[in-house]
């Protein structure tokens, strides 16, 4: 699928590195596991958003637009990456903030909040779940427009039809690694939130007829709501490139179960996968996202889902900063939910 004739600006250089995982496959003693670590993709410091990013500032400066405006939960990596783009392209950078537990937004929190100070973010607006989070960013915009400016709006995680071309790039980074380094996968496992990364994937996957899975991991649903976010961002990217084909639901793998008792609240689970990668491989995943992927992986190998023989590849989405927001749970301090 041919992505030239869309804008992009690069904020990384060359691809992120594929890597063999020996010490964790040993210590789950099922499927050989690699990992794609597109957390070492540009900006501050890293993450899947670096990705969408690429053509969604592409687009902004193209517009000749001078804000960047996007929302996110309280610890939101999406946020944190936008606003380094931001600061890397001379814009400025306004959040909209869904504070989806009551009470957890704290003006002095570490993490990634912490860095939405030091890179200077211009405005921060907190809101409580379940706002309408466009019309929020859509007052923004108006109000900047009132003073002359003029805002871009980015969806939650960079997903929409543009942003999913970051992972549709990375599919063909990785075909191109696989090549080279002489390795196949039966299955990519991946976190699925805001769909954008695992519906660019999905979208890749079925637009080159690769045989590889995309299996998603649910950080903030079950399968019954999150397989149509997902089918929708598959579609959207698909037709974005013309590429002529319908997704059917039965395409999409969802996996639940993992991400309880809430979006970016802490379980037991979680902590293991984050001590557990930490220990064999010297690898940092983060509270909310990987770390929860990373449960669902490790739990599909003990439940028989991935086997010894098969090979996975576990794309790590970056997020390592909002560790330090929640040190009492991942260090084993704080009692939590299985």
């Amino acid at each position: 699928m041919d992505l030239s004739r869309f804008p992009r600006r690069r904020y990384s250089d060359g691809p992120t590195p594929l890597e063999f995982l020996p010490h964790l496959t040993r210590a789950l003693g099922g499927p050989e596991i690699w990992i794609k670590r597109d957390d070492l993709l540009g900006l501050s410091p890293g993450g899947n958003k670096t990705r969408k990013l690429e053509f969604l500032v592409a687009d902004a400066l193209q517009q000749g637009c001078d804000t960047l405006i996007t929302c996110g939960a309280v610890q939101s990596n999406h946020c944190r990456l936008a606003l380094s783009a931001a600061v890397k392209e001379g814009l400025r950078c306004r959040f909209v903030i869904e504070e989806r537990v009551p009470g957890s937004f704290r003006e002095d929190a570490n993490g990634n909040h912490f860095l939405f100070r030091l890179l200077g973010v211009e405005d921060l607006k907190v809101v409580p779940a379940g706002s309408d989070l466009l019309a929020a960013m859509a007052e923004v915009a108006q109000e900047l427009a009132a003073s002359g400016r003029k805002g871009y709006v980015i969806p939650t995680g960079g997903s929409n039809a543009l942003g999913g071309l970051g992972y549709v790039a990375c599919a063909q980074e990785l075909q191109q690694q696989c090549f080279q380094q002489q390795v196949a996968f039966d299955a990519i496992v991946v976190a699925s939130g805001s769909s954008g990364t695992h519906g660019g994937l999905l979208a890749a996957v079925l637009g080159d007829r690769m045989r590889i899975e995309v299996v998603g991991i649910g950080i903030s649903r079950e399968p019954q709501q999150q397989v149509p976010l997902v089918q929708g961002e598959t579609q959207a990217v698909l037709d974005l490139l013309g590429a002529g084909i319908t997704v059917q639901p039965e395409q999409i793998c969802c996996v639940g179960g993992f991400w309880q008792p809430r979006y970016s609240v802490p379980n037991a689970r979680m902590v293991e996968a984050v001590q557990l990668l930490a220990r064999t491989e010297a690898i940092l995943l983060d509270p909310v996202y990987t770390g929860k992927a990373m449960a669902g992986l490790i739990g599909l190998c003990r439940q028989g889902r991935f086997r010894r023989g098969q090979r996975v590849l576990f794309l790590h989405t970056g997020g390592a900063p909002a560790l330090f927001a929640y040190t009492d749970a991942v260090s084993g301090r704080q009692q939590l939910a299985p």
